[in-house]
């Protein structure tokens, strides 16, 4: 408990995350107000047409624009990224109010309400990508994870009741001005984070390749997809987006069966909609403080897995044991799962997909969720015609359920990959190491190679081709250059680092004096680390000009 609570500590201490927070809080309470004066507004000028096209066309611009906006978030500083979004969402939501207030034509207002989904889409997903450069190791990035996703809870409910408040005791109009001033206060709050400095060259981007045939138009595509193709890459990552789609087929179906739900099991009519979301509200709060003591276990992966399987099997105990109670228990079952889906969606992309592509990995994966909504939502109501309504929900529990448990293996051992390695605090002990992100530095220990040598044995030889870095584990070795010794080093030490920097032949021989064991890590590895993060770049020039001069 006590890691945890250091965690948490070091969280709320942050000053950077915690303006991250509270922007991302700010504006997401904006964001659910604002939908739901959306909403309103057009069903007064359109009717249920009209709230049904913008839902749809909400959905559907979410998860196209997403990806289109991570490849930007990606290429440049997060943060001005960030700040840029907040400053067009106010400007564009503020247009709205105004139309609004002169009554101005509703297509116009339809398209600037689009606008503002389209351009916030990949604001989370640029926030998943800044926040580990703020953390110090990854219990603080989970448990920064984890208070964001209680926020994003919070605001669910907060927004919409506010939203609702201000329609019925003023206007539409308000609120469009309130989502408006939340995205200011995003913007001044994020204008204030510290984001410890990279400059180029940044970290080779896995997509890029050496085809320079329709270079521009081939970049771009790759850009955009280039998160989708890194899900295709790394197994435990398309493990978490079938999750994410599994997840995201259910409450698209949950959608249109809660209606149904209301008028059979509870005889409350479609009214009782609304009774059924506040049951799961409920249960989605005590499933957030619920995954605030799961902080720091090590079991993100499995526990994502149980909150998926947490949404499957309250439809298949719906299908069997239809009444009010269990309606009502099993809602307030899949409230308190989704928390723990949500962690996992947030912190695992965070911690294995690679630095420069967070941002659209993350954004991959949320489109999953958010494209197997739609899907959810249609296939639902073929499913019912076939089947009948608890034939419908349990053939998704059933198929969710199996997807859960064919997965529940590679997410174990995905756990076992989010342990921290174990030569992590002996990595960042080392001068050109520490100033390295928590997420940079422990997939940089997870890229090592253990080595041995006995006495005697020459480890590099001057003049030789140079491939590797070596950090000395246990044991001592003599530097030396031209016959003439320069130094020993012992655990902790580190050499091969000169060649490596400059492109040139080994400029000294290392000979073990006894038996050693040393870490290896590869040339595009280790150029880069410390390549990508200016006070990492500084150390090791220090470095390199002092030995240089011995």
């Amino acid at each position: 408990m006590s890691g945890r609570g250091g965690a948490f500590a070091r969280v709320l201490s942050n000053p950077s995350v915690r303006r991250m927070q509270l922007a991302f809080f700010g504006s997401a309470i904006g964001d659910w107000a604002f939908g739901t004066a959306v909403i309103v507004w057009a069903y007064a000028v359109g009717g249920a047409s009209g709230v049904g096209a913008y839902a749809a066309l909400r959905f559907l611009v979410g998860a196209v624009a997403g990806p289109l906006g991570a490849a930007v978030a990606d290429r440049v500083s997060r943060k001005h990224y960030m700040m840029a979004v907040d400053a067009i969402r106010a400007v564009v939501v503020a247009l709205s109010a105004v139309l609004v207030g002169m009554g101005g034509p509703p297509a116009l207002v339809f398209g600037l309400a689009l606008l503002a989904v389209a351009v916030g889409a990949s604001f989370r997903s640029a926030q998943a990508g800044l926040v580990p450069r703020l953390v110090d190791d990854p219990a603080e990035l989970t448990a920064a994870n984890a208070v964001t996703s209680n926020l994003e809870t919070v605001a669910m409910f907060a927004g919409p009741a506010l939203g609702a408040l201000l329609v019925v005791g003023l206007d539409v109009q308000a609120v469009f001005w309130l989502n408006a001033l939340t995205f200011v206060w995003s913007l001044a709050l994020v204008a204030g984070i510290r984001v410890p400095v990279q400059e180029a060259p940044e970290t080779p981007d896995p997509t890029d390749g050496d085809e320079h045939a329709d270079e521009h138009a081939d970049g771009f595509v790759r850009d955009v997809t280039a998160g989708f193709a890194q899900l295709g890459r790394d197994r435990d990552l398309g493990a978490v987006a079938l999750l994410a789609g599994a997840q995201g087929v259910t409450w698209g179906a949950l959608t249109v069966f809660l209606v149904m739900v209301s008028v059979t099991m509870l005889d409350a009519g479609a009214a009782g909609v609304g009774y059924l979301n506040s049951v799961m509200g409920v249960g989605t709060v005590v499933g957030g403080l619920v995954v605030l003591t799961r902080v720091g276990r090590g079991r993100l992966g499995q526990d994502m897995a149980v909150g998926v399987l947490g949404w499957a099997l309250p439809l298949l105990a719906m299908a069997l044991f239809p009444s009010p109670a269990t309606a009502l228990a099993a809602l307030a079952v899949i409230g308190l799962s989704d928390p723990w889906v949500n962690l996992g969606l947030d912190t695992i992309p965070q911690r294995i997909a690679p630095e420069q592509m967070i941002s659209r990995v993350f954004a991959a994966v949320d489109s999953s969720l958010i494209g197997a909504m739609s899907l959810g939502a249609a296939l639902a109501p073929v499913l019912v015609s076939l089947l009948g309504l608890r034939g419908a929900m349990g053939s998704l529990g059933v198929l969710v359920s199996a997807v859960v448990l064919l997965t529940l293996p590679r997410m174990r051992r995905l756990d076992a990959r989010l342990t921290a390695p174990e030569h992590l605090d002996l990595l960042r002990s080392i001068d050109i190491f520490e100033p390295l992100p928590a997420a940079t530095a422990e997939s940089l220990a997870g890229s090592l190679r253990p080595a041995s040598y006995a006495a005697g044995e020459v480890v590099l030889e001057e003049g030789e081709t140079s491939d590797d870095f070596y950090v000395l584990v246990s044991g001592s070795v003599e530097v030396s250059q031209g016959g003439r010794l320069l130094r020993t080093e012992r655990r902790g030490d580190y050499f091969g680092e000169i060649a490596l920097l400059r492109d040139v032949p080994r400029t000294a021989t290392v000979t073990a004096v006894t038996s050693v064991r040393v870490l290896v890590l590869a040339r595009a590895d280790f150029l880069a680390a410390v390549t990508g993060t200016r006070d990492s770049g500084r150390a090791l020039d220090a470095v390199v000009a002092d030995r240089l001069g011995a």
